[in-house]
């Protein structure tokens, strides 16, 4: 990748922060805002063609009785982790969902090594 086009994507990611942050944020701490949110939106964009096999088998377990669930869903995910929240990131965007979002929001429903990764 060249400098331009390094140059052009962080400037289009600092003027989303400086959009969406601005006053919820002070400018000097956006940086702990940037990047957990990068590594969960990876973490979502890996995830996302088993999301509706995932959701199947978490509603299977809830109906079963299940506690222990996690190796079923990452297994579901056909990754070493997963997101059993019935929420993607890009949820976050629909002011419809905000309210929904405030007791569902990842990484709470991440697996255990996601999350790690993400606080």
């Amino acid at each position: 990748m060249d400098s331009q086009t390094y140059n052009s994507i962080v400037n289009f990611i600092w003027g989303i922060a400086d959009d969406c942050l601005r006053d919820v944020y002070v400018r000097g701490k956006y940086r702990d805002v940037i990047l957990p949110m990068t590594v969960i939106r990876r973490l979502d964009a890996v995830l996302e063609n088993t999301k509706d096999e995932v959701l199947k088998m978490k509603k299977l377990l809830d109906d079963s009785g299940i506690l222990n669930q996690t190796d079923a869903l990452c297994n579901a995910a056909d990754q070493t982790f997963c997101n059993a929240s019935q929420f993607r990131l890009k949820d976050l965007t629909s002011r419809s969902n905000q309210q929904k979002l405030k007791s569902a929001m990842p990484p709470r429903h991440y697996t255990r090594c996601a999350t790690d990764i993400t606080l």
